[in-house]
């Protein structure tokens, strides 16, 4: 595990000199203090319009960032030739690909930690905080979305040859899961017999990462009933005293098959070479 270690920690001094992310840092650090002005003309507890808001504003901007720095991490290193020179040393495929992952995620969640710390903190001094239960819902959200578009955003970079393509590729899949996704989704759906929606309904947010977390969080926050019966099986066990574990262990198992087609696709590339 040590080559992991220093893989990481490689990751996370490089992630700290990068401009993207304080850039990022300073997007996100505004954006929660706006997200905090939003809450201050209502006590937000619980899942409402203005939650749902919340939660949408949130699920724009965290996986775009994601996807960018984390594929941008991957490409830098082949234009670099960082990888070239990783390469002579005793390193897996296996190694290298997780230890970039534990440093990114280490940047990216100290970027959302500042930034709802700082929201928090002058929500607490000002009298107008979130409520315990819906802060810790939507930070639990981001993280979500950080860890499970992370593990996306490193098979982009694997994929693309340079940050242009990256950059292109990031967008798309950023426009497809988050914009595109009700257009996408009704469209498929409404082309299949009637007793196969509810099947496909299930099999289709599992691929998404964004509608997995969201549909979590809105269940958590109370609000499974705006979701339609086609949900009422993931408003069940959501629900149920076991729901968070198994919701952490279906996130688990989709970092790992992600993580894992990533260093498939880097092993067939690095064989080629």
């Amino acid at each position: 595990m040590m080559p992991v270690f220093h893989v990481a920690l490689r990751e996370v001094k490089i992630g700290f000199r990068n401009p993207w992310a304080y850039s990022f840092l300073a997007l996100f650090s505004i954006f929660s203090l706006i997200l905090l002005l939003i809450q201050a003309q209502n006590v937000v507890e619980g899942y409402s319009g203005l939650t749902g808001s919340m939660l949408n504003l949130i699920l724009y901007l965290l996986p775009l960032m994601t996807l960018l720095l984390g594929s941008f991490s991957l490409t830098a290193e082949k234009e670099e030739g960082s990888w070239e020179l990783l390469s002579t040393y005793p390193i897996s495929t296996f190694e290298f690909i997780t230890g970039k992952f534990l440093g990114m995620a280490i940047v990216l969640l100290t970027i959302i930690s500042f930034g709802f710390g700082l929201s928090g903190l002058i929500g607490a001094i000002g009298g107008r905080a979130f409520g315990f239960t819906t802060f810790g819902l939507f930070f639990s959200f981001s993280i979500g979305l950080v860890l499970l578009f992370l593990a996306v955003a490193l098979g982009i970079g694997t994929l693309a040859r340079n940050r242009w393509q990256a950059l292109t590729i990031a967008v798309a899949v950023w426009f497809f899961a988050i914009i595109g996704w009700p257009a996408v989704l009704i469209a498929g759906l409404g082309q299949l017999p009637y007793l196969w929606i509810k099947p496909a309904v299930v099999g289709l947010t599992i691929l998404n990462p964004a509608e997995l977390v969201r549909l979590f969080t809105i269940v958590k926050l109370g609000g499974g009933s705006v979701l339609g019966p086609e949900y009422y099986q993931w408003v069940e066990w959501i629900k149920h005293p076991l729901g968070t574990l198994n919701f952490l262990l279906l996130c688990s198992i989709w970092i790992w098959v992600a993580i894992s087609m990533t260093i498939l696709m880097w092993e067939r590339g690095r064989s080629r070479e």
